[in-house]
């Protein structure tokens, strides 16, 4: 019986401690990737990073304009929401920039997201676009 316990208790504490390894922490913003502070200082000039955690897998930013800014390990980013201002356009594929400016002339690209199959953005009118690596559309959600 003795060994059951302590067989449950070693479980618990292995459940217990993966799951606190998975939540966001916070840390300073000194300690975000090299790779990370670059890109904010690259496409958000003038902008300062307030807040900054990081999990087993990432690592995401705020802005002070209320950017949201996910990166992988290596300070790549993953995903840019910018809420309702435009998306930098220098980290927008040529040819999804071109798509968007002919066929939903007006708005702008809010967030993009990097996926598996290529990129998944939304549009100030709230359309999703998802398009393959190449650019070319693959998909749409309004």
């Amino acid at each position: 019986m003795k060994q059951v316990r302590f067989f449950l208790v070693a479980l618990m504490t292995i459940l217990v401690s993966n799951v606190a390894l998975a939540d966001d922490t916070p840390i300073p913003v000194e300690q975000l990737p090299a790779a990370a502070k670059a890109f904010v200082q690259t496409n958000f000039q003038g902008k300062r990073i307030l807040y900054a955690e990081k999990d087993r897998n990432s690592y995401e930013c705020r802005l002070d304009d209320g950017t949201k800014i996910e990166f992988n390990r290596k300070g790549v980013w993953k995903k840019v929401d910018c809420h309702m201002t435009a998306v930098p356009a220098a980290i927008i594929p040529e040819a999804i920039r071109q798509y968007v400016s002919t066929n939903f002339a007006g708005t702008i690209i809010t967030k993009i997201d990097k996926e598996r199959y290529g990129y998944d953005i939304e549009l100030s009118n709230d359309i999703d676009l998802k398009f393959n690596d190449q650019g070319a559309l693959i998909g749409m959600d309004d």
